[in-house]
């Protein structure tokens, strides 16, 4: 197996431009849901609990599934460097119009909708360039080198948290979003630098010829225009039928699950049976999308954080320091916090662990979804608790966190590093806005898990707590003890390219 060294060049720069334009997402985040449902006189836009849920989940889910569409932008016409540049411009227009906004719900919505363009733009491609810089069998270097990149992401989630956080509870909401604007400004100009230096050979616009030939083109064709009409037809019928709301964000949130899990089946079928791809590519791509499930599964619960875990932060949990309130906001830089500080560990561990023993992927996301669900187990007692008017101690929410981050660590740097070494070359960009395909789907399913739980009537908490336990650890379970088998029938029992089956 080639390896490669742990810090490429462009690797520190890759994760300054993550670290920036991550400070915009979380920073903006997590100031979101408590301006959607602050009163019109203080500056809010006055929605009720279940309905700025839905539209944090609505936002958040349109964010990461436009990173397919910006993965295909890149692999088509722009290149990933390209992409990226666009997507940061975006992204700092529409914390511009958030800034702007004041009451103006309409201006704001317009904001939501540049930063998730932006963001679909700049999520796969900035992933797809790391994975660039690596062997494609150097799993340990790999996986180690992704750790490092997402690090520099809750870097910037924790100064977001931290400065946008305080800047809108205590300035006004809209000071919050401004240094979410200037964040990403500072990651545009640190990679227009970048593209000139350590990454000038990289992310370059692809080759005219996408297809190897005009059978293989037609196909394609022939599928995204099912795919379209497929989502559009299957809209339509649910809302003719009354299945969905669409005048209410509740049911546009349904709406965009419709079209995620359309759009993500549709996708996985174009590219398996019109993408030209060989035997042992098309095994890889049922791994791929077996580890699609699981993360959107995960992401379910840990996205918790931006709505129903915030509201249980400043609603049922002691915050008096002292003198001082701690900011419910601050509360989600604690996975942050706790990634940064165990980001280094973890790291070490994935490339010594290469060197000695292999521990398939299926394994690592499964311990992730047990990890995760032991996080949601803790607060159950908490949640008891509360639900008998008394505020619970912090330290269960520090818990979960750190349950939580273990989880993240586990399953998502690994995931970028599989999914950028395992997709078939010409569709790397692509496959990597799948994988934040993902995440969309997790963010929406956790707004509408949120919009069920309710903290002004907290009885129901324990049970909602206890269910997403049981269903996450199960599936967790489940993927272990089967790990084995899919290596051996999917990857020929090694996760390394150059022991799979040869190409037919």
């Amino acid at each position: 197996m080639s390896t490669s060294v742990k810090r490429p060049p462009g690797l520190v720069a890759l994760f300054l431009v993550e670290m920036w334009e991550r400070f915009s997402y979380y920073g903006m985040r997590a100031i979101l849901i408590l301006y959607l449902v602050d009163q019109v006189q203080n500056g809010g836009l006055g929605f009720s609990t279940a309905d700025a849920a839905a539209i944090y989940g609505l936002y958040t889910a349109s964010a990461y599934i436009l990173a397919l569409p910006g993965g295909w932008v890149a692999d088509r016409f722009w290149g990933s460097k390209r992409a990226i540049i666009i997507g940061g411009i975006a992204i700092m227009i529409g914390h511009i119009l958030l800034a702007i906004s004041g009451t103006a719900a309409s201006v704001f919505f317009v904001g939501l909708v540049c930063i998730a363009v932006g963001t679909g733009l700049v999520k796969p491609n900035i992933s797809t360039i790391v994975g660039q810089l690596y062997d494609k069998n150097d799993i340990g270097g790999r996986d180690a080198g992704f750790s490092f990149f997402y690090m520099g992401i809750n870097i910037g989630a924790i100064l977001g948290g931290l400065i946008a956080g305080y800047l809108g509870e205590n300035w006004g909401w809209h000071w919050g979003f401004g240094a979410a604007a200037v964040a990403m400004f500072l990651g545009l100009v640190n990679f227009l630098h970048a593209s000139r230096t350590s990454l000038r050979d990289k992310g370059g616009v692809p080759s005219a010829h996408h297809h190897p030939d005009a059978a293989t083109g037609r196909r394609d064709h022939i599928f995204t225009g099912i795919i379209g009409g497929t989502v559009v037809a299957l809209v339509a019928a649910a809302a003719v039928t009354g299945l969905i709301d669409l005048t209410s964000a509740q049911g546009l949130a349904k709406a965009m699950g419709l079209v995620i899990i359309t759009v993500a089946v549709g996708f996985f079928l174009n590219i398996y049976f019109a993408g030209d791809l060989t035997g042992p590519e098309k095994r890889r791509m049922i791994v791929l999308a077996i580890l699609f499930v699981a993360a959107a599964l995960f992401w379910s619960g840990f996205e918790q954080a931006g709505s129903s875990l915030s509201l249980f932060a400043n609603d049922l949990t002691v915050r008096e320091v002292g003198s001082f309130t701690v900011p419910a906001s601050w509360f989600q830089n604690l996975n942050a916090l706790f990634i940064i500080l165990l980001t280094p560990a973890f790291a070490a561990f994935w490339v010594y662990a290469e060197q000695r023993w292999t521990i398939p992927v299926f394994v690592k996301f499964g311990l992730a979804l047990v990890a995760m669900g032991l996080g949601y187990l803790i607060l159950v007692p908490a949640a008891q608790t509360a639900a008998t008017g008394v505020r619970v101690t912090a330290l269960f929410l520090i818990c979960t966190y750190l349950f939580h981050t273990v989880g993240e660590l586990m399953l998502s740097p690994v995931g970028l590093s599989t999914f950028s070494r395992l997709a078939p070359e010409r569709f790397t960009s692509q496959m990597m806005g799948f994988w934040f395909v993902a995440s969309s789907l997790g963010n929406l399913m956790a707004g509408l898990l949120a919009s069920g739980m309710d903290t002004e009537q907290a009885s129901g908490l324990p049970d909602a707590f206890f269910r997403i336990f049981l269903t996450s650890a199960a599936v967790g379970v489940v993927l272990i003890l089967l790990a084995r088998p899919l290596t051996r029938w999917a990857l020929g029992g090694s996760e390394r390219l150059e022991e799979t089956a040869p190409a037919q």
